[in-house]
């Protein structure tokens, strides 16, 4: 039931459009207020997610599997047969890389982030590394057209390593076709798109190493844009993507995934967290707020077919935790440094075809297996991540030192934030709201140019967010106010 009403709100977002920026009265909670205005598509991208191929992404997964095993570990192995392991597997992503990027003019930067990883010392749990073993990331960077070093970054990655049931085996053949092939190839299929386009903010494209030991290649990365100072707003992970097709599997939803968001961010000082606690704000996150965007996106560009119209479109599902039972993602590394990060998940995991060695019992078979792909779910998730980048690396920056003034006890709401560090011509800003039981944005006021607004709504009833629009209607992120005078 609760999934019911997730998907409930995330098509009332875009059921209204227009709406007057004038006074109101709350009456129940947010009521006869102004409602979401329609975020308007933009044609650029629509263009460039139709240009997303089932088969683009069929090739790539199937690349990736022909290496044999893509065991982190493997890249020490020297009695391996030739273009197996996780070295050949890297060698070729870099190449796709290069050749996206000569067919738009050397638009990408790529690179390689290399690394030796040491096993931990005596006693440190947990340890899956049994020699000091070489790591590789790579990474393409499309850098925006802006000269304006405030201008925003967004990042998309999966992990290339993959596994069997023994961790530390490095000689098995582990196709790892959905876990995590299939981000890698969202990561590829994003940047083949997307470096058609000419955009104000920068883009990274990624497949990271190291995951399946313990999140070493994100984590190493992560540190490496913390200590760069790499302006990122926002960090999309997909681990997990390929809409496992199962014969005789009713319970999978290939119109459906899942999205996971950390609530207090990890970074958080212990006065921060006592803040958020006390305002009730553990929803509202750099993180969530990611995931509330992406989902108030899809509606905009996934629409119902003709034929099943009365079917929901491709769409998000919203999971309020920072990743499943027992399980992590290199989004947590992310988080880790202090940038805002989610991860896309396929709604329905089978764990006979991940992390397993292959092999036939009971009429079944286990590992993860190209034919358990669904090629076309892949593209879906390919479609909303690279609509959610493009909007991002398109839009101002969020503004900032967001402030709800708490001057006087009354029912008004008077809010003041500081201008965008980035803030192209045009920009204007949005007062976001919701009931403090809702997931999404359910009302919304422009302040214009304006950055400083007052509303005739309880600020003790609802939850407040404020965002950059520029003048092609590309949102930032939304910023909730903090209590000041």
């Amino acid at each position: 039931m609760g999934r019911r009403f997730t998907l409930i709100a995330i098509f009332l977002v875009v059921l209204h459009s227009g709406f007057t920026p004038t006074a109101f009265t709350q009456t129940s909670p947010a009521a006869n207020s102004p409602e979401m205005p329609k975020i308007p598509s933009d044609p650029q991208i629509v263009k460039a997610i139709q240009q997303i191929a089932a088969k683009n992404v069929q090739a790539d997964i199937a690349k990736l599997v022909s290496f044999g095993t893509r065991s982190t570990l493997s890249s020490m192995d020297l009695d391996l047969p030739s273009g197996h392991g996780i070295n050949a597997a890297a060698d070729w992503i870099e190449s796709e890389f290069k050749a996206i990027s000569a067919d738009c003019g050397s638009c990408l930067e790529v690179k390689r982030d290399e690394f030796l990883e040491n096993p931990a010392v005596a006693g440190a749990p947990a340890n899956r590394f049994a020699r000091p073993t070489r790591l590789t990331n790579v990474y393409a960077i499309m850098h925006g057209t802006a000269t304006d070093k405030n201008a925003p970054w967004v990042l998309v990655t999966g992990h290339m390593d993959s596994r069997v049931t023994d961790v530390m085996n490095s000689h098995s053949d582990a196709p790892g076709a959905n876990d995590d092939a299939s981000g890698v190839a969202v990561s590829l299929e994003s940047a083949r798109v997307l470096s058609k386009l000419r955009l104000v903010g920068t883009i990274v494209f990624v497949a990271v190493a190291g995951e399946e030991q313990g999140l070493n290649g994100s984590r190493h990365l992560a540190q490496l844009a913390k200590a760069q100072g790499w302006p990122l707003t926002a960090v999309l992970n997909n681990d997990i993507v390929g809409g496992d097709t199962t014969p005789g599997e009713t319970m999978q939803d290939k119109r459906a995934v899942r999205v996971f968001s950390e609530s207090v961010p990890s970074v958080a000082t212990p006065e921060q967290q006592r803040q958020t606690l006390a305002l009730g704000a553990e929803n509202d996150s750099p993180s969530r707020q990611l995931a509330r965007a992406v989902a108030e996106l899809a509606p905009v560009y996934f629409k119902p077919s003709q034929a099943h119209a009365k079917e929901p479109a491709f769409h998000l599902v919203l999971i309020l935790r920072r990743d499943r039972y027992l399980r992590g993602g290199d989004h947590t590394s992310f988080n880790g440094e202090g940038f805002a990060a989610i991860r896309f998940t396929e709604w329905r995991e089978n764990f006979d075809h991940q992390h397993q060695q292959l092999k036939t019992q009971g009429g079944s078979q286990d590992g993860d297996l190209l034919k358990f792909v669904d090629f076309d779910y892949v593209a879906n998730v390919a479609r909303i991540n690279a609509a959610m980048l493009a909007t991002l690396a398109s839009a101002p920056t969020p503004p900032q030192h967001v402030k709800v003034l708490t001057r006087a006890l009354d029912n008004n709401s008077e809010l003041a934030w500081d201008a965008s560090a980035f803030a192209p011509a045009g920009t204007t800003y949005e007062i976001v709201w919701r009931d403090t039981t809702e997931t999404l944005w359910s009302h919304a006021q422009s302040a214009g140019s304006a950055t400083t607004v007052k509303l005739n709504v309880s600020k003790d009833n609802v939850l407040f967010g404020v965002r950059a629009v520029d003048a092609a209607g590309h949102r930032s992120l939304a910023v909730p106010p903090l209590p000041g005078q």
